[in-house]
């Protein structure tokens, strides 16, 4: 498990070297040449070098912000030039914010940041093309091998079937063991056909693998200890299937979870009492912030409101539901009302993709998620975190808790107005999508830092800018 996140960490750093390297290169650059045709007089080089650094250190900061250096981004190549565009604009716009607020110290010539920036566009594009489609600097795949081709190791090839999705590791196959459902398993990936208790440690010899995977249906009786446990004395990394799947897909796999893996596992309580104490102060010096920034928003939101259906029906602006908060607790969600006041005449339903009780400027502030902005009060109350699981209808937890295993544990933390599922699975109106999300959130009970939060943090603002997500 260490190797292939060291490579995965290793990869994205590197990606941040070249980036910050090329634009670097392509800033000065268009100094120079515009020195040689346009400049009369000289220009201060603690200039240019400050101006290039800034430049160049706000064009990571935006890619990382839109998910340009996530491992395993789920992206076309046309969304990545997407947000290469969007990053490079930040970027600029960042300059022009710190030049207007010092004064014209930053300014060298007119055309300089805007040259540098259209020629970093297309100088990251085209690296961005060698990188994601010719497969550079992968940095050496890890050469896995399954043990298991049944129903549990399906999971490999059901949720991991796209190249992006195999970044960091190379699959050389998957060997059937006695006591698999092959009738539900592999169905299309390379079968192994070996003796495991002859010939296991000679295959993985000759083939260089690095990493072993225990996926099989039954294990008592079935697997070769003995060459397992030479394996790993070779420095062969021998990982458990959820483990793999968690370590790969950033979420836990609910249905496969055994009481044992759950026993040796870290658990799904924090024990990062440093981020639990400044757990209400952080949140809510951000919550102060964003409000700041954003109460003209929510003003303007208000009125659109109003004046759109409030003012016919006197409903509130606003509206406000039970929510299922940390440890069980009940507490009261604030959100601009997105639907009709009559939406839930006929009870609790599920909000659907194209929901026909969501009005016209519903649609839009649900895209952009400015119906969550009244949420900051719950965070000032100390109700909500800004990361964290969503909050759900406790109708819905009810049903969710007999129907789906370990449901509770996402109440171990707050809810937040952001999370890991909502960047990961953007939609869920169903049981079946509350599963998927669970998987998520799970993730992020059992891996919660600040470290995580602020990545999160980060991440969000691609939702916000591309309209994503709930």
């Amino acid at each position: 498990m260490a190797i292939n996140n060291k490579k995965q960490n290793k990869r994205s750093n590197l990606l941040v070297i070249c980036d910050f390297t090329l634009v670097s290169y392509i800033t000065y650059l268009m100094y120079v040449m515009l020195d040689n045709y346009y400049f009369d007089d000289s220009v201060d080089t603690l200039k240019v070098l400050t101006t290039t650094f800034l430049f160049t250190f706000f064009i990571v900061i935006s890619s990382l912000s839109v998910g340009l250096y996530e491992s395993k981004l789920r992206e076309t190549f046309r969304g990545i030039i997407r947000r290469i565009f969007v990053s490079v604009g930040i970027a600029y716009f960042c300059i022009e914010i710190v030049s207007a607020t010092i004064g014209t110290s930053l300014k060298i010539h007119p055309y300089f940041l805007p040259a540098s920036a259209a020629v970093s566009i297309i100088t990251l594009v085209v690296f961005r093309y060698f990188t994601t489609r010719l497969g550079l600097l992968g940095l050496g795949k890890t050469r896995t091998l399954i043990i298991g081709a049944g129903e549990r190791a399906s999971i490999i090839e059901k949720r991991m079937r796209r190249d992006v999705d195999r970044i960091g590791f190379d699959l050389v196959g998957f060997i059937p063991v006695p006591g698999d459902n092959r009738e539900d398993g592999i169905k299309s990936e390379k079968i192994v056909h070996i003796r495991l208790e002859q010939n296991l440690r000679q295959f993985i010899y000759d083939n260089d693998i690095e990493e072993v995977v225990i996926a099989c249906d039954q294990r008592r009786g079935t697997l070769p200890l003995e060459e397992l446990f030479e394996c790993k004395l070779r420095g062969i990394e021998v990982t458990e299937l959820l483990d793999f799947m968690e370590r790969e897909t950033g979420q836990i796999v609910v249905n496969l979870m055994y009481p044992s893996w759950v026993i040796y596992s870290n658990g799904f309580s924090t024990q990062n009492y440093l981020r639990d104490s400044l757990d209400y102060g952080i949140n809510a010096f951000l919550a102060f912030i964003v409000f700041l920034l954003t109460w003209p928003f929510m003003l303007l939101t208000a009125v659109c409101i109003y004046l759109d259906d409030g003012f016919k029906t006197g409903t509130s602006v606003l509206y406000k539901q039970e929510r299922v908060g940390l440890n069980g607790k009940l507490f009261r969600i604030m959100k601009f009302r997105s639907m009709r006041p009559d939406a839930e005449k006929d009870g609790a339903k599920w909000a659907s993709k194209d929901d026909d009780r969501v009005t016209r400027i519903g649609h839009f502030i649900r895209k952009y998620r400015i119906d969550e902005l009244p949420q900051l009060f719950n965070v000032f109350r100390g109700e909500m975190a800004f990361i964290g699981p969503r909050p759900e209808r406790p109708e819905f937890v009810e049903q969710l808790v007999r129907e789906i295993p370990y449901y509770n544990q996402r109440h171990n933390v707050k809810p937040g107005l952001a999370g890991w599922a909502q960047l990961n699975y953007p939609y869920g109106a169903s049981v079946t999508d509350s599963m998927e999300k669970l998987k998520f959130d799970l993730y992020y009970v059992k891996h919660q830092s600040l470290l995580l939060d602020l990545l999160i943090l980060i991440r969000t603002t691609e939702v916000v800018l591309f309209g994503r997500g709930r």
